[in-house]
């Protein structure tokens, strides 16, 4: 992955922040919590970003309430407080929560829009996970439902709604019935892309606010780059 795309609490793209919670756009690169490669963590960026805005000497706190691969862009929420990171981790994790994605894919899907249901085997030493159609020993239930928003030349966008939300879900259910996300080596794409980004994007997501309880809907724009410019300017 290309270190050149990381995120500053100056480029940080911030689509909605208030005292409980704050949403930012992931850009394609970003890791959302720190790992063994060292490299800056987006909830880091994040947290200077707050420190810098909002003048507060010392230690800022941020929940990480949920991830994205770090190939993929869009929607990422982190919580403010702690009562907010509770409330959260409880919606996420009881799937109260409703998130839509983006994935431009090589070859469009037959039929164009439908329902995929699969068991997902993890292999944790490859990261990945294989879709199997019947159930097999320790393999997840995993079902999305995709349909068809516009098409190019060469590629198609689909936009997925996750029922259920496993390893790798989408990358490899759409492998599975032979559409490949663009860029996406590890599950059949032909080449990466140069930035070593997959064009997978969280687009938008659907939750109470876990203080105020009122419904809330956020959208992502989508990358700057010429393939999701040019057919991912749908409503």
């Amino acid at each position: 992955m290309s270190n050149t795309n990381h995120s500053t609490a100056d480029n940080l793209q911030v689509i909605y922040e208030d005292n409980h919670l704050i949403v930012v756009n992931k850009r394609p690169g970003d890791i959302v919590q720190g790992d063994k490669t060292g490299d800056t963590a987006l909830s880091e960026v994040v947290k200077e970003y707050i420190a810098i805005k909002y003048g507060k000497p010392g230690a800022v706190f941020l929940g990480v309430v949920h991830r994205l691969d770090r190939p993929t862009s869009g929607l990422i929420v982190f919580a403010r407080t702690s009562k907010a990171l509770a409330r959260l981790n409880k919606m996420f994790a009881q799937r109260e929560t409703k998130k839509t994605y983006w994935a431009m894919v090589k070859s469009t899907p037959d039929p164009t829009q439908g329902r995929l249901e699969h068991y997902l085997l993890r292999n944790h030493k490859q990261n990945k996970s294989y879709a199997h159609i019947k159930p097999v020993q320790e393999a997840k239930h995993a079902v999305l439902n995709y349909r068809t928003l516009a098409q190019s030349d060469h590629y198609t966008l689909l936009e997925i709604d996750l029922e259920t939300g496993r390893h790798h879900q989408i990358r490899a259910q759409l492998s599975a019935i032979g559409c490949p996300i663009k860029g996406d080596l590890k599950y059949g794409a032909k080449r990466s892309n140069s930035d070593g980004s997959i064009h997978l994007h969280a687009r938008a997501l659907e939750l109470l606010h876990p203080v105020q309880k009122e419904p809330m809907t956020f959208v992502a724009p989508v990358p700057e780059e010429p393939l999701w410019q040019s057919i991912g300017q749908v409503d």
